[in-house]
């Protein structure tokens, strides 16, 4: 029994000597690695996180690039807006005047002691001349109650009275279907309706103006304000198809020059 308990003892003092010894060498070499590892992983991820950084400030300096880029497209976009604008305006100003659609009607003459009438505007909206006429000169003369009833839808017409010249033109071609001033009434019923905004009724009258006198002397006017009476529709597509068969078939007319500036017009409208 005290055999077993000196061996006991003997055991449990060498047990705790051999854990009082250092440990091994190649124990010790590992844990150092483990702790280089260690310090190695934090140094690659503080490179990384700077690396981000950098990365950061660079994209920042770009937006910022960019940003005035945009700013000064939006400033040079608004700028060519407004010079569009203001070339739509002046071309569309220019082409009232040489439209001349709205007659205006004239003052009423004063009371007092009449005075000398005075001369005419240059671009007098609604003026008219007798149609030319080929062969017998004495055609005009023998329609002498054609033109009688031509003349008062025509003065009504220049009085502004609109609704009146519309139903005086349209019995007058009702009473004198192919007479000599049938075409100039054809455009003036059209007129009639145009200037009152009525633009499909217009489009009626001139298209058949320019249909059955294609030679006319107001077939080119006729075939602008079918072009006009389309945007006014906002057939836009059949508007400028029209005004280019203008320009291309009465070249150096007022009413291809006409033309040209309203599909100019057309052109810089749809830049708005």
């Amino acid at each position: 029994m005290r055999t077993f308990a000196k061996t006991l003892a003997a055991s449990i003092v060498c047990g705790a000597a051999a854990l009082a010894a250092p440990a091994p060498a190649y124990a010790q070499r590992a844990s150092l690695a483990d702790r280089v590892a260690v310090l190695e992983q934090r140094a690659a991820n503080n490179q990384a996180n700077v690396d981000l950084l950098n990365q950061v400030t660079q994209l920042k300096s770009e937006v910022q690039a960019l940003r005035s880029q945009v700013e000064e497209l939006q400033q040079q976009n608004q700028q060519l807006q407004q010079s569009s604008k203001n070339q739509y305006l002046d071309l569309d100003g220019r082409l009232n005047q040489l439209e001349g659609s709205a007659p205006a009607a004239a003052p009423a003459p004063a009371a007092a002691a009449p005075k000398p009438a005075a001369a005419p505007p240059p671009h007098a909206a609604a003026q008219d001349r007798p149609p030319t006429v080929y062969g017998d000169a004495g055609t005009v003369a023998q329609s002498a109650d054609e033109r009688s009833a031509y003349d008062v839808a025509f003065n009504a017409l220049k009085a502004g009275l609109y609704a009146d010249s519309a139903r005086m033109f349209q019995a007058f071609i009702e009473t004198y279907p192919n007479g000599t001033y049938t075409p100039n009434a054809l455009y003036w019923l059209g007129e009639s309706y145009y200037v009152t905004q009525n633009y499909q009724l217009a489009l009626v009258q001139f298209q058949a103006l320019y249909e059955r006198y294609p030679t006319h002397d107001k077939a080119p006017g006729a075939l602008l304000k079918m072009g006009l009476s389309q945007q006014g529709l906002r057939q836009v597509d059949a508007a400028e198809r029209t005004l280019g068969e203008v320009v291309s078939r009465f070249p150096g007319t007022d009413a291809a020059r006409a033309a040209s500036d309203r599909l100019n017009a057309l052109q810089l409208g749809r830049l708005r």
